[in-house]
């Protein structure tokens, strides 16, 4: 019977025309998980050995990245500006999350901060390529960190009034004099008398080898006076974790417990500095005098500093500072 619509024959050939309807409507959808796995499992196996070797090695080390970025961060201890709590070669664990909720740097705890601006007015340039491989060891502990990491010890947070020293030669805080059972065997609380007034968001620091540490003291009469800014902590060391026999958590200790807080009608706060303090060519000069040589996670090491035209002793500022672990060297 006749009929208007004329069907058109299939076409037989084996290849298909060509057109926008090209394939099975299921190619136009993305593959589902359970495929991307198999695919992904498959891709393992057809390398060998070598490529998942490979492929796990990458995972580790973006894992220790992220981990060293955010969580905790090992830092090689290169000077003895920090000794005898951080010797030389210590590799130290640093808490990022200690104050990352709030929490500010309290008297006593060992922090490990950038001194760009309080002890290192410049930050030395670096090649691009070493300080990727720079910053990929240090995240292990393998190297130091940047030249402006410092490791030191908390003595006048904002507010405090830090003197040095009483009549029995013992730091004092707001009026409270610490007996600092911590300080390296032989080593006075500081050879040079100073008295500071920590502004708020700042922080004084000082090496527990006071006599070997180059710390907040040395730049006073500097931009930034030495002292540290909050911002600039990177984190609490916590833990030494290497060598083995040396494996330790760091307590803060309990001497600053008894610190009471700064008030003004006891003459805590606003006070000028007392007997010179802030005057750096003096303070330099006696420094130089009583000091050998130390280093920036870096613990700051002292040394004499070089005499100016005028013949005064000049600053530190624009020293490489020490490894994490002390100020000038990680924990020193």
């Amino acid at each position: 019977m006749d009929t208007d619509v004329q069907l058109s024959e299939r076409d037989r050939s084996p290849h298909p025309a060509e057109g926008e309807e090209q394939g099975s409507r299921s190619s136009r959808f993305p593959a589902s998980p359970a495929a991307s796995v198999r695919a992904a499992r498959a891709w393992l196996r057809g390398g060998g050995p070598m490529r998942r070797a490979g492929v796990l090695l990458t995972l580790c080390l973006v894992f220790m990245l992220l981990l060293s970025s955010y969580v905790v961060q090992p830092f090689l201890i290169p000077s003895g500006s920090m000794e005898n709590t951080l010797r030389v070669g210590d590799r130290v664990l640093v808490n990022k999350l200690a104050y990352a909720f709030g929490d500010e740097p309290q008297r006593g705890d060992v922090i490990v901060f950038d001194g760009t601006g309080s002890f290192v007015q410049d930050a030395p340039a670096e090649n691009a390529v070493a300080a990727l491989f720079r910053k990929g060891a240090s995240s292990v502990g393998l190297m130091g960190p940047a030249a402006t990491v410092y490791i030191k010890r908390v003595i006048g947070v904002g507010g405090d009034r830090v003197t040095c020293c009483d009549a029995r030669g013992r730091l004092q805080i707001n009026g409270h004099p610490v007996d600092e059972g911590f300080l390296y065997p032989g080593d006075e609380p500081s050879r040079v008398p100073f008295d500071v007034v920590v502004p708020t968001g700042k922080l004084w620091v000082m090496g527990d080898h006071r006599g070997d540490s180059r710390d907040s003291r040395d730049h006073l009469g500097e931009p930034g006076g030495g002292m540290v800014p909050v911002s600039r902590v990177i984190g609490r060391a916590d833990w030494i974790g290497w060598p083995f026999g040396r494996m330790n958590t760091l307590e803060r200790p309990d001497a600053y417990a008894r610190v009471p807080e700064p008030d003004e009608t006891a003459g805590h706060v606003g006070k000028p500095p007392a007997r010179g303090a802030g005057k750096p060519p003096a303070w330099g000069a006696a420094r130089g005098a009583a000091r050998g040589g130390e280093q920036p996670v870096r613990s700051q090491d002292r040394a004499a500093r070089p005499a100016g035209p005028d013949g005064q002793p000049v600053g530190h500022a624009g020293r490489p500072a020490e490894p994490a672990g002390h100020a000038g060297r990680p924990g020193g």
